[in-house]
């Protein structure tokens, strides 16, 4: 099964090959034109998404080896994301299967980061507890198994990746400042400074993270920050700051992991790639547990993930009686996730 993918989701235009579950090629283009305004400009990742995918599609089909006449199946992300960006994707995939007579397939976005794990040849292991941590999402999900799971914990405000993002504006590094962060962090104490990591009273495993990065504003006016940085600072105040937003996703991974007797925790998204992350995580399998991060070209948003969904849609759908409203042709659900997450 020969299938094409497509991901455009928010800032970064990728296109994939995979024969069943194996990768053939994996084109990713990120746009840096966004790092000026210190964050994605909706307008203008549409624009760049509409100049770069016919030309990343053909990459990544010469790149595979493959014809478009050898496709099998077409599939490209439906949700969440920003919605211009995801009608770039949508239409081209469509279009190109309604032209070539082949099935579409439509994939979250949140389900394809949660089995990005599986494209480094994991096991199709069940049940596990699956943390999504990204620039737009922090889930915690227990999953049974193929397109059986149920979200357990969310974050009730910002993202994890966001507020790295902005903290890393905050000390100057730039955007996106994800890799920053990590970079300055390991040259610091994580003890400098103790930022509160937050406590999300009457819920067992939701996160909060909008407190954090307002803690490291009012701490860098308190001490006169602006004429006092220097990269021995920054680097001390990005670790103290890791450290803490780390302690509230490996805290309630390992509480959910432990109130449902799950040995195995699988974790994706952007933030996966945080060394600190999976320091702090690679731990536990002194304890039993298997731990499971994706390889960086998929943790970030990528096309491969995509595809790798798609796939066991195809196969396993059927079998697990998913229902997936996403299915449906309607782009009324494309913006942020809604708290409740019902159709998830």
């Amino acid at each position: 099964m020969n299938i094409l993918a497509i991901e455009t989701s928010c800032d970064e235009t990728s296109a994939a090959v995979l024969e069943n579950e194996n990768v053939l090629s994996n084109i990713i283009s990120s746009q840096i034109s966004h790092g000026k305004f210190g964050a994605v400009v909706p307008e203008l990742a549409s624009r760049e998404h509409l100049n770069n995918i016919t030309k990343i599609a053909s990459e990544s089909l010469e790149t595979s080896g493959k014809h478009i006449k050898d496709i099998d199946i077409i599939a490209a992300t439906s949700e969440p994301g920003l919605i211009g960006s995801l009608l770039i994707g949508m239409n081209f995939a469509k279009s190109l299967a309604f032209t070539l007579n082949k099935p579409f397939i439509p994939v979250n976005h949140i389900q394809a980061h949660l089995y990005s794990n599986f494209l480094n040849g994991q096991k199709h292991e069940f049940p596990f507890i699956g943390l999504i941590v990204s620039g737009g999402h922090t889930l915690l999900i227990l999953v049974e198994n193929f397109f059986k799971h149920k979200i357990i914990g969310y974050t009730v405000d910002d993202a994890a990746g966001e507020a790295f993002d902005k903290t890393a504006k905050l000390l100057g590094l730039g955007y996106p400042g994800g890799q920053m962060i990590d970079k300055f962090a390991k040259d610091g104490n994580k003890d400098f400074h103790k930022f509160p990591p937050a406590i999300v009273r009457d819920s067992e495993f939701n996160f909060s993270y909008s407190g954090i990065k307002t803690s490291v504003l009012y701490y860098l006016r308190n001490i006169d920050f602006e004429n006092k940085k220097n990269d021995k600072l920054i680097s001390d105040i990005a670790a103290s700051f890791q450290e803490a937003a780390i302690k509230s996703l490996f805290k309630n991974t390992l509480k959910a992991a432990k109130k449902y007797g799950i040995k195995i925790i699988s974790v994706s998204g952007g933030v996966s790639a945080n060394s600190g992350l999976k320091e702090k995580f690679n731990e536990l399998k002194n304890s039993g547990y298997s731990i499971y991060f994706p390889k960086p070209e998929y943790s970030s948003d990528n096309a491969a993930m995509i595809g790798i969904t798609a796939f066991f849609k195809y196969k396993y759908s059927q079998i697990t009686k998913d229902t997936n409203y996403f299915e449906n042709d309607s782009l009324t659900h494309l913006a942020k996730p809604r708290l409740d997450y019902e159709a998830f």
